[in-house]
């Protein structure tokens, strides 16, 4: 999910835990638990830093390491620690264990969105995303938003934030039944089908799709229901030679297949180089396919740069090559 809905959700946890009667009759540790809650519910995002070294870096451990079952453990621990530091006086179980859960829940939000978490290291480094909740879904944030505005205005935190929490989990339901229809409709209409990437959008009726079948990519949207594809490619496997060897060895590269299930590749020859492009199926975005890893060689087929990243331009795409994100 995004920042926001993390941090609201934080304060929900907060409010729930006065059903809790050990929090409900200390106000200090009521408010330890906030702190607890809110950062706890953001923690797991940290690994947002690793940014500043380069997108390689930040695609290949987003999400990963940070999100794992370890991280989880670690991440209760240390907030709770932190704080207990500040507030000695509290109760750490409870203190811990309001933290703890807020942890667990980031990380089991994460993975219903389209761009999932490695939540299941270090048993699988599997990418678990099962795309039917939108990485901000309004309905989910403005929940949150109007469960904390009716516990200001004095409304019970723990009747209001179960009622909430049970509609929430109502609306999962109905989401993943959305999917599972548009799935079904899906190999109904491809039966040569193999994997499908579905990705809610705001709007509640229309859905972005990736689909691979055994010959062709297709990619389209579903609203109401009706099937639209939009962009069809032939599958082709990558070649198994000296050139896409060394490509796959890139960082960029390396990063990007990491992460993307649905991609296709190719191979363009300019004047002075050569250029090797994979393009993410899953993000098209205005007629755009944003998520790509590109790699330049020169014409003794050494790599002269390389990026991945989200770039809505190709002016821009050439501007980051040309500076240069080194391979290594």
């Amino acid at each position: 999910m995004d920042t926001g809905t993390h941090i609201v959700m934080g304060v929900a946890l907060g409010g729930l835990a006065t059903i809790d009667p050990v929090v409900q009759q200390d106000p200090t540790l009521f408010q330890a638990v906030l702190v607890g809650t809110i950062v706890g519910s953001h923690a797991p995002d940290f690994d947002t830093i690793l940014k500043l070294k380069n997108n390689a870096t930040y695609i290949r451990h987003h999400r990963g390491a940070t999100h794992s079952i370890p991280a989880i453990i670690i991440w209760g621990i240390l907030i709770a620690s932190v704080i207990y530091m500040v507030v000695p006086q509290v109760n750490f179980f409870h203190l811990w264990a309001w933290t703890f859960l807020a942890v667990i829940i980031h990380v089991f939000v994460d993975i219903f969105n389209a761009y999932g978490t490695q939540a299941y290291r270090p048993f699988t480094n599997k990418w678990v995303a099962h795309g039917f909740i939108n990485t901000f879904d309004p309905y989910i944030f403005f929940l949150h938003v109007a469960g904390i505005i009716a516990w200001l205005l004095g409304a019970n935190p723990g009747y209001t934030w179960i009622v909430i929490y049970t509609v929430i989990l109502l609306y999962y339901v109905k989401r993943y039944l959305d999917k599972k229809e548009i799935v079904k409709k899906i190999h109904d209409h491809f039966p040569e089908t193999e994997k499908v990437a579905t990705s809610p959008t705001i709007k509640q009726n229309i859905w972005r799709v990736a689909i691979t079948t055994t010959s062709h990519f297709y990619v389209g949207t579903v609203e109401n229901g009706h099937i639209e594809i939009i962009d069809e490619f032939e599958k082709v496997p990558l070649p198994s030679n000296d050139l896409m060897e060394k490509v796959k060895k890139d960082k960029n590269v390396s990063a990007f297949l990491s992460f993307s299930p649905i991609y296709r590749w190719e191979i363009n020859e300019y004047d002075n180089f050569t250029e090797v492009r994979f393009i993410d199926l899953r993000y098209r975005s205005k007629g755009h396919y944003p998520f790509v890893a590109v790699v330049h060689l020169d014409q003794n087929m050494d790599i002269i740069s390389s990026y991945t990243g989200w770039i809505f331009s190709e002016h821009k795409l050439q501007h980051k090559l040309f500076i240069g994100d080194n391979p290594v």
